[in-house]
């Protein structure tokens, strides 16, 4: 009997890791960073009631900001990542728990700010940057304040609500500490006795076994677990949902979906059309799902049975070597600088790889605007981790483009675009392969790889953001949420979305419980969003040529300078029309018509 252990943090090779020092060689020199911070705080307070005295005190005042955000965002990005890479190591707990309250400190200090800019008589802002030139570059800073007036309150309650942001966040840093740290699952044996350790991290590499058994177990064992705490977690979704309702009420906004999509600027239709979008394309999903029970031979198909490759003659077992080299040969189309920054990324350690015991599930890119933008993986060496690599290098990509060559204040980006970066390379990626592959096959596992993207895109994570416009809805409207409503609302979905053909397992019901993307309310669309914006610019890029990358890549440096919507019509897509999201399926579709017919021909 076999056994598959997780490394230990220390035992994971050097240049696996990423190379953190970067940021700080020492603690110590994270501790004078924060003592900086600290330091700064009381220079502040010299500014309240003062910014509309002169152009030239505004200016001081948007200074002092940027001095203290640069120096902060280090602070905190470096302790959560180190925390990250393990979250056990109670050090590096310690420092994140004392970043999160020092952000605390930060954001009640400056709570002042918008509320006394905003309370400046009408056209004092324009004046100020009309009587001194350096304040202009702050002009969409000032638009995007003034177009949230109605919803910003008074300086007192401003103040309040800042100091109280560290307890408003307690939903979801309880369910992270429980969820990465405590949450243990029960390791399970495959279909020849062989041992399995269970945890997020391994969880998906075991549902693309062949061996159902194990999927079936590895299923039954992580969902179990959480069902295990269904009330407790029922309670403290319950209450984040609760947070962002107050929140959204507290601030005159109609809905909390008005309210989280406000700061983009995104109306709300572009999420209703996103839904409805969706079930009009259920058919097609179904119709995939009934070919994917068809192909696998089975009398009923399972939740764990949507993981598994289909076409199980091809090993696309790919180390983390291989990887890297289909990674940079798919970006190609976006020009010799993007891929030579891709391999600094490879070669100057900006990416942790590989799990290890402790290390937080998932992926993300992550850094500040004097750092190196870091990858953050779970490599396993499967076919979904290159995807999710280059995924993660759209992110970091667009981070170095914006960083590069914007000034600190829109040196970032919103999550809403941030999806299209990441899923283009996607895009080129699968694109590249399905080009070159003649191999019927292996076509054929692309092709299913493809429609697991919309299955896993498109369709869940709509699936999620109607599980979350559903239930802050009825906390809306006064309904209490607890774990058996949460557990209907989110049964429901699945049947409508899945349909007939999926034979429904009782742990299914508990997924709603694991999703740590809930307590960052209507989060999830902008990946579907994003899946659909990528589609079209990856499709213009393969067709134009050169005009359409430089469209993208400008698109990539302008970071926060413009709305979202604009930012993308900018590179040669509307995502204010639905038209991109049914043109998505459309592709789903072909895709799918095209794998019916290769498996036919067997």
């Amino acid at each position: 009997m076999s056994t598959n252990k997780l490394l230990t943090r220390d035992q994971v090779a050097e240049h696996e890791k990423w190379n953190l020092e970067a940021m700080y060689a020492t603690n110590d020199a994270w501790e004078a960073d924060f003592k900086k911070v600290q330091d700064l705080l009381p220079e502040v307070a010299q500014y309240r009631g003062r910014l509309g005295e002169g152009a030239s005190t505004l200016l001081e005042w948007m200074r002092l900001n940027e001095k203290i955000g640069l120096t902060f965002d280090n602070v905190f990005v470096y302790a959560h990542m180190r925390y990250h890479q393990n979250t056990g190591d109670s050090f590096y707990q310690g420092l994140s728990d004392r970043a999160s309250m020092l952000a605390a400190e930060v954001s009640s200090e400056l709570s002042f700010v918008n509320p006394e800019l905003l309370g400046l008589p009408e056209g004092t802002l324009e004046r100020f940057m009309d009587e001194n030139e350096d304040l202009r570059m702050y002009k969409i800073v000032f638009t995007r304040l003034l177009r949230e007036k109605e919803h910003v309150l008074s300086q007192e309650v401003e103040e309040v609500l800042a100091k109280v942001s560290e307890i408003a966040e307690a939903p979801g840093s309880i369910f992270s500490m429980f969820s990465n740290a405590d949450l243990k699952m029960s390791s399970v044996q495959d279909s020849e006795g062989n041992e399995h350790e269970v945890n997020e991290g391994r969880y998906r590499n075991l549902l693309e076994s062949k061996d159902r058994t194990l999927r079936e177990r590895a299923f039954k064992s992580l969902f179990s677990a959480y069902g295990q705490f269904r009330n407790t977690l029922g309670s403290t979704y319950n209450n984040n949902v609760k947070k962002n309702v107050f929140y959204a009420k507290t601030r005159k906004y109609n809905t909390t979906l008005e309210a989280a999509l406000s700061g983009d600027n995104v109306p709300v239709d572009v999420y209703n059309n996103l839904i409805q979008a969706n079930h009009d394309n259920l058919p097609h999903l179904h119709r995939y799902l009934e070919l994917r029970k068809k192909v696998l031979g089975v009398d009923e198909l399972h939740y764990y049975d949507f993981f598994v490759p289909m076409v199980e003659s091809v090993d696309m077992t790919i180390p983390w070597e291989k990887g890297k080299t289909m990674s940079l040969d798919a970006l190609q189309p976006l020009g010799e600088e993007y891929v030579t920054t891709v391999q600094r990324a490879f070669d100057e350690r900006w990416v942790d790889v590989f799990p290890n015991e402790g290390k937080r599930s998932g992926a993300y890119s992550w850094g500040t605007y004097t750092s190196p933008p870091f990858l953050f993986l779970n490599y396993t060496e499967t076919l979904d981790d290159v995807f999710t690599t280059v995924h993660e290098l759209g992110h970091s990509m667009h981070s170095y483009y914006t960083m590069k060559t914007q000034p600190f204040i829109y040196g970032n980006y919103t999550i809403f675009v941030a999806e299209v970066a990441s899923t283009l390379n996607e895009n080129l990626l699968l694109s590249k392969m399905l080009r070159e592959e003649t191999d019927k096959q292996k076509r054929m596992y692309l092709l299913t790889h493809s429609l697991d993207q919309y299955r896993s895109t498109m369709f869940r994570q709509t699936m999620f953001a109607e599980f979350e416009k559903i239930v802050h809805g009825l906390v809306e409207e006064g309904h209490p949420l607890n774990a058996d409503l949460l557990s209907q609302v989110y049964l429901d979905l699945n049947i409508k979305y899945y349909g007939p053909v999926l034979t429904l397992d009782e742990e299914l019901k508990n997924e709603w419980a694991r999703i740590p993307h809930f307590y960052d309310a209507f989060y999830v669309y902008k990946y579907a969003t994003g899946f659909a914006a990528a589609a079209a610019l990856a499709r213009q890029i393969q067709e134009e040529g050169a005009p359409a990358v430089e469209r993208y890549l400008n698109f990539l440096k302008k970071g926060s300078s413009e709305d979202p919507i604009d930012l993308l019509k900018g590179a040669g897509v509307d995502m204010s029309s639905p038209q991109p999201i049914h043109d998505a399926f459309k592709v789903f579709v072909e895709r799918l018509d095209e794998l019916e017919a290769l498996i036919n021909e067997q």
